[in-house]
């Protein structure tokens, strides 16, 4: 059973995050350069929220604020869920899924580890689908 820490070990352990006090603007940048949807608000080695690029198309577009003026404070999610390295892949589908979420921050120990998104999660079903029916073709090939 794949688990998050088979994601992460694949992935990486980046963690791009950003303070609470930093500009809308800023952290849009930081993603722009890292291709990244969602970074996590981190002060003090504590996740205080989550900033996608969704909370950026509700909370600053629609409503016309400046992203310039506009503190990632005012606008992040604070109501994170977290996951663990050892929680599998399936659970993390169910949590994504159920609280249509894109992003999901990996604690591990109190500590945050990371951070894998829909995409990763998907990656990792369709590669590990591949290496079942290669197995199967192999051994009905026999």
């Amino acid at each position: 059973m794949l688990t998050v820490a088979d994601i992460l070990k694949t992935k990486g352990k980046n963690i791009f995050a950003v303070l609470p006090n930093s500009s809308v603007y800023d952290a849009l940048t930081l993603m722009g350069e890292k291709n990244i949807g969602a970074l996590m608000v981190i002060e003090n080695d504590e996740l205080k929220g989550i900033f996608s690029e969704r909370d950026y198309a509700r909370k600053v577009v629609l409503v016309n604020r400046n992203s310039r003026d506009t503190m990632i404070s005012e606008i992040m999610t604070t109501t994170v869920i977290t996951i663990s390295p050892a929680d599998s892949i399936e659970h993390c589908m169910e949590l994504m899924s159920g609280k249509k979420i894109r992003h999901l921050p990996v604690a591990d120990n109190g500590k945050v580890a990371g951070l894998i998104s829909i995409s990763d999660v998907v990656t990792a079903i369709i590669e590990s689908q591949k290496e079942t029916i290669s197995y199967l073709h192999n051994y009905i090939s026999q």
